[in-house]
């Protein structure tokens, strides 16, 4: 191979790597920018009323809190809580491929709502903790599945960076 055509062989990858990084970034900063949107609308519109439409656990309309309680926040101290581990974990959950993102946030979505839908206290419940807690358990899992060394890596760097949060 000449020195050419190594060099575009590296143009190329450096494309693909670059467009991939936006794709992520445009997902991740989309469904940050939905939920500080919608709580901002809710805070100054709504004065915190779309807060009941949160996870409602043992009531046929709480159902309806699986799909939207994540996007709900009570207040910007609880939203900035929950922004930064989700871009953090919700960034390593693609790194391997960006469509791990949208089924490991489906799953989780849904098993955490279920979840809380189950067993929940009463009131409403909101906010993005159950897809950042899925995202954590994935990716500490993930290395043990996987069995191959960068998956183990992201693993022990998750654990270390986010692994006092089980506690």
């Amino acid at each position: 191979m000449s020195n050419r055509e190594t060099r575009k062989l590296v143009h190329q990858e450096t494309q693909t790597l670059a467009r991939e990084v936006k794709t992520q970034a445009t997902i991740l900063g989309g469904l940050v920018a939905a939920m500080w949107g919608l709580e901002l609308i809710d805070l100054v519109i709504f004065q915190g009323a779309l807060d009941s439409y949160g996870i409602l656990p043992r009531t046929i309309i709480g159902l309806r809190g699986i799909l939207f309680a994540p996007f709900l926040h009570g207040g910007l101290p609880h939203l900035i809580a929950n922004t930064v581990p989700f871009l953090t974990l919700g960034w390593f959950v693609m790194l391997q491929e960006t469509s791990d993102f949208f089924i490991v946030t489906a799953i989780t979505m849904v098993v955490s709502g279920l979840g809380v839908w189950l067993i929940g206290s009463p009131g409403v419940h909101i906010g993005a903790s159950g897809l950042v807690f899925g995202y954590l358990g994935f990716l500490l899992l993930r290395g043990y599945f996987q069995r191959n060394i960068p998956s183990i890596l992201l693993s022990l760097l998750v654990g270390f960076l986010y692994g006092g949060a089980i506690w």
